[in-house]
């Protein structure tokens, strides 16, 4: 018990979770036949989770995310609002052209350290990826994993896909950026927090550097009544081992190269990539590798999550959802799908309630398919379970000690969600 006791909240839920899908699975509400097809679908999924965490993990030590942050603060030409934009463009174009996962894994560190170059709080940087990795993942299949299995379902090549969702996904990033500058990007919601304890654990000295390096760059801006909101460009950011700057950056270049050019699985792409980091680390800085790179929360929460949604459709929620999503393809039944989609996703997780939504929707109605589709991917930025992007995000933000309050995450959330689906909605119904 005291073990337990020890551990953080998402490691008890994690193991809640295992702990409940297999007792689905022992006490039969759950078919072992059916519980080894979950298993098998999502293998691929949770190998490419472990080896894409281990890959971002040892690229951030060897300060690659480093000199992308600085290059960025410097591209901005110390204006934030080109900055924002800058930043907007850098998390949309990452999650359209690779997988919102790999958005929330490999942007986050960046995001991150560019907070501390350019004299803003961590929070707005680290809205902007979990946002986007959401809200941006619409055009491509590649994008999110739901595309895969919607443009099978719809019959939709990459280019069809993209001609459907082309104005939804337009809409959804307008959105985002409106309420990402409403909320955190505007001068008084940006200021960093006041100087405190970073805290205890992994994360504290990414915590102080964030803070102390947003100290440096709040106060090399000029001052006064009268001053211009601008920051200073930092300097050219360079790695204490070129070595295995090299060698991480070249692993992450290859690992998005094999993605977009030779169609190489995710996973096979993360876990050759994480191999050469590996390798590199173990030759110039052997005392990096460590068993905590391992991501064992979400590689015990996926499965279970996996399994007691499975065990939940079985028992009903089938029914429940064919009721709810009902059998209209017009306008109003897609308004109805986008909203199942988006709400179920912030109670249980987008990937399940996707596949058992996709079976509630009559197979003709492919314009309804592709709402729910959108309720799924852009509805799911409520709650922090909601979509593995969001788990993969917070985690990130874990290992660099920045804290974003739950209330205010839902509460933002949940007005991004309803305008945000309500309007990819109404575009992709006025370009049928």
């Amino acid at each position: 018990m005291s073990v337990l006791r020890r551990l953080h909240v998402l490691d008890r839920v994690a193991i809640g979770l295992l702990a409940a899908g297999l007792l689905c699975v022992a006490s039969g509400l759950l078919p072992a036949a059916d519980a080894g097809d979950a298993m098998r679908r999502i293998a691929p999924l949770l190998a490419f989770l472990g080896t894409v965490i281990v890959l971002a993990e040892l690229t951030s030590r060897a300060e690659v995310f480093d000199v992308v942050a600085a290059r960025v603060a410097r591209a901005g030409r110390g204006s934030y609002p080109l900055l924002f934009l800058l930043c907007v463009a850098f998390a949309s174009v990452t999650t359209i052209s690779l997988n919102l996962d790999t958005t929330a894994v490999l942007l986050t560190p960046v995001m991150l350290a560019l907070a501390g170059r350019v004299g803003i709080a961590a929070v707005p940087l680290a809205m902007t990826t979990v946002w986007l990795a959401n809200t941006a993942s619409l055009l491509l299949p590649v994008s999110n994993l739901t595309n895969l299995l919607a443009a099978d379902r719809v019959a939709l090549s990459p280019l069809g896909l993209a001609g459907r969702m082309w104005a939804p996904q337009l809409a959804a990033i307008a959105v985002t950026m409106a309420c990402l500058w409403g909320f955190f990007w505007r001068r008084d919601r940006r200021a960093p927090a006041a100087k405190g304890r970073p805290g205890d654990g992994p994360g504290a000295a990414r915590a102080e550097e964030l803070r102390t390096g947003a100290g440096r760059a709040q106060a090399s801006r000029a001052s006064g009544p009268g001053r211009v909101d601008r920051y200073v460009p930092p300097g050219v950011h360079r790695p204490a081992d070129p070595v295995v700057f090299r060698a991480c950056a070249l692993a992450c270049g290859g690992f998005l190269l094999a993605i977009l050019v030779a169609d190489v699985e995710l996973w096979v792409a993360s876990a050759t990539a994480a191999a050469v980091a590996v390798v590199a680390f173990s030759a110039r800085e052997r005392k990096a590798l460590r068993w905590a790179l391992v991501p064992w929360r979400l590689l015990v929460m996926v499965p279970g999550m996996f399994l007691v949604v499975e065990t939940v459709n079985a028992h009903g929620l089938h029914a429940l959802l064919s009721s709810a999503v009902g059998h209209d393809g017009g306008v109003l039944g897609l308004f109805r799908a986008a909203a199942v989609g988006a709400g179920l996703s912030n109670v249980l997780n987008n990937l399940p309630v996707y596949l058992a939504g996709e079976g509630a929707v009559p197979v003709g109605n492919h314009d309804q398919l592709l709402a729910l589709l959108i309720g799924t991917n852009a509805g799911p930025v409520i709650t922090p379970w909601a979509s593995l992007a969001t788990l993969l995000w917070y985690e990130r933000c874990v290992a660099y000690g920045v804290r974003v309050p739950v209330a205010r995450l839902m509460g933002t959330g949940a007005v991004l969600a309803i305008s945000a689906v309500a309007a990819s909605v109404t575009a992709l119904a006025l370009t049928r």
